[in-house]
């Protein structure tokens, strides 16, 4: 298969990766939960996964590095654990439902939210940022990169406004960790969500959250957590605060390795690849009547996440055709961002998403293009 859905999940992995998982799985613990070796070395494995991942995003102490299920638990962490009601939040509307849905909930409960609209190309103005935030502004909350369009979002910027204006910053990271320079000092990062399973390249069921030394959160869950067991409220200490229950050791061991090849690799040769088969893929595509591509017409603006539309078709149907007739995975759809749909004017005809990633090939970006003149010139 031709692999084209990197923006929901990596495929491949490296093998360093399936060796890992494989390894805890025949030999670990509880991390946290015993004294003997197997429990030891789980832990150890977890505490070395934080150290790689403090290390890919500047981040100077490990233990603020919170292990999640996904992005999404992320984010609900870092919104519903800040925000409560008489709150103001500036968003914008690029958002992904991991962002959108937790602010309509909160939206409920008395939270105040402003969505500040982008371009066609789903660009965001940081000045429009600054203009939205208002006396009781609490936090910002923007994606580096969105998921439907590839575009890049000024979080340099967004950011400079966030330390001006003593807020929180939230980032959502979905599609850039790993495939665009994230340093957390420098951008004034006061929360950071990040995949797993994405551009770290580590298993499904992971992900994390970064959270700077000062913002208080109050806890998603409670539970178990290995430490201060005679206390029958939460620990107070991190990572342990907002890490209940038993952690996935083998996909964070996974996670581990991921993180370390993106790191062998290095996150600007990942995005130098990704950006010129990206360039290639726009090239072609664009050359092909009845296809309209959406997103920045600069390449350096957006990351590998093409969406298209092919006029008189249903993009579920062209997805379809490719994954049936021509073997080449891709998403069509909504892609979970109504709002970012709504942006840009597929709302109701939804998108045909190719995510590119590291271990994608110029010969497979060829062949995709003229899959879809083949599909073309057979409907027309």
């Amino acid at each position: 298969m031709i692999y084209f859905d990197n923006a929901a999940t990596t495929w491949p992995k490296p093998e360093e990766v399936y060796l890992e998982v494989d390894r805890m799985l025949r030999n670990c613990g509880n991390p946290g939960r015993g004294g003997h070796r197997m429990a030891l070395e789980a832990s150890r494995v977890i505490f070395e996964a934080r150290q790689e991942i403090a290390s890919l995003f500047n981040i100077k102490d490990p233990m603020r590095v919170v292990f999640t299920l996904n992005t999404t638990e992320a984010l609900n962490i870092a919104l519903k654990g800040v925000l409560k009601e008489g709150d103001h939040v500036v968003t914008s509307s690029m958002e992904h439902n991991s962002v959108a849905r937790p602010l309509s909930r909160l939206k409920e409960q008395g939270v105040e939210v402003t969505i500040v609209k982008g371009s066609e190309e789903g660009k965001i103005d940081p000045e429009d940022i600054k203009r939205a935030v208002k006396k009781n502004t609490k936090m910002i909350a923007i994606t580096h990169a969105s998921n439907v369009t590839g575009t890049i979002m000024p979080i340099e910027e967004i950011g400079n406004i966030a330390r001006e204006m003593n807020l929180i910053f939230l980032v959502d990271a979905a599609q850039t960790a790993g495939v665009l320079p994230i340093d957390v000092e420098k951008y004034n990062i006061s929360l950071l969500a990040f995949p797993g399973h994405k551009g770290l390249y580590g298993p499904q069921g992971t992900g994390g959250l970064y959270v700077k030394g000062g913002i208080e959160l109050v806890p998603l869950k409670e539970g178990g957590t290995g430490s201060r067991s005679e206390l029958t409220l939460q620990p107070d200490l991190m990572p342990d605060k907002l890490e209940s229950g038993t952690l996935n050791t083998p996909g964070i061991a996974g996670l581990k390795e991921g993180v370390k090849f993106v790191k062998k690799v290095g996150v600007n040769s990942i995005r130098e690849h990704e950006v010129k088969l990206t360039e290639l893929l726009i090239e072609g595509l664009r050359e092909i009547k009845k296809v309209r591509v959406y997103g920045p017409q600069k390449i350096d603006d957006r990351v590998g996440v093409v969406s298209i539309t092919v006029e008189g078709m249903d993009v579920g149907e062209v997805s379809h055709i490719l994954d049936r007739e021509f073997d080449i995975a891709t998403r069509a759809g909504l892609h979970c961002a109504p709002l970012a749909h709504s942006t840009i004017g597929t709302l109701k005809s939804g998108t045909l998403r190719f995510g590119i990633g590291y271990f994608n090939t110029k010969e497979e970006i060829i062949k995709a293009v003229e899959a879809i003149e083949t599909i073309i010139q057979k409907n027309f």
